[in-house]
């Protein structure tokens, strides 16, 4: 069952996201050379504690962090160090969840650490512009894969664009969101439209397309959690999570502005 979500509960994850949003916008003005992730996950622990939330990430499944901070060829679930020191020209990904109330709240961006290059910048925004294209699809009565096709049509037209053939990453994707950080149903990144449920008023999911500039495979390393791209290509993330409403799609992790 996915669960469905009253108006009300709806303006509660909104709460929730606001949350994160102000997180990620503050460890945004805090993530240059010099920086430790782990300097990061204190000032969104921080952050989210002093809004009277609690981090989502923090002992889920036994992670240890409250945000994950994933370099370069890392893709998701990095886990904050203090011996990870951010250094000009890195590309960081953090992604941060809180629980407000009883209510989620996730999303993810992709920060450039000084001067990058134009390639990592194009891999950044062709991600983003996926993330945007799958939020575009989040309207009733459409099917999830819609979801999914929108992001693989999107990162194809930004490859194609750029001059460079996207991977989307196997085996990662979004996911339903509300009373709990992950539920049903499971998003898939790429795929054919028209099927899986058909998207309710009420619903809640979290759209989150990884790119690399390689290989779509990926690798879990020893720590159990960081995943890494198979052939050392930088990755880029972008989350937000978005209710489907009779307005269209309501993203609840935006930014107040």
């Amino acid at each position: 069952m996915i669960e469905i979500k009253s108006r009300g509960q709806l303006e509660a994850m909104r709460a929730a996201g606001l949350v994160v949003a102000k997180a990620l916008t503050l460890m945004a003005g805090h993530a240059k050379a010099g920086v430790s992730t782990a300097e990061l996950d204190e000032l969104a622990e921080q952050t989210i504690r002093d809004a009277g939330a609690i981090p989502s990430f923090k002992g889920y499944h036994g992670f240890p962090a409250s945000i994950c901070a994933s370099v370069n060829e890392q893709v998701v679930h990095g886990i904050p160090s203090r011996t990870q020191v951010l250094a000009e020209g890195d590309l960081v990904s953090i992604d941060c969840g809180a629980i407000l109330d009883g209510w989620h709240g996730d999303s993810a961006i992709t920060l450039p650490v000084g001067t990058v290059t134009e390639a990592e910048l194009k891999l950044s925004e062709a991600t983003r512009e996926s993330m945007l294209a799958g939020i575009e699809a989040a309207v009733p009565g459409a099917r999830l894969t819609d979801i999914s096709f929108a992001i693989e049509s999107a990162t194809i037209a930004a490859g194609e664009r750029d001059g460079v053939e996207y991977g989307i990453v196997d085996g990662y994707g979004g996911h339903g969101i509300g009373t709990k950080m992950h539920m049903d149903p499971f998003l898939p990144n790429y795929g054919k439209p028209g099927k899986g449920p058909r998207l309710k008023v009420g619903m809640a999911i979290a759209i989150e397309p990884m790119l690399t500039l390689g290989s779509e495979r990926t690798v879990e390393l020893d720590d159990g959690w960081t995943v890494i791209t198979a052939d050392g290509s930088r990755a880029a993330h972008w989350e937000h999570s978005v209710a489907i409403t009779d307005d269209g799609p309501w993203v609840l992790t935006a930014p107040e502005a």
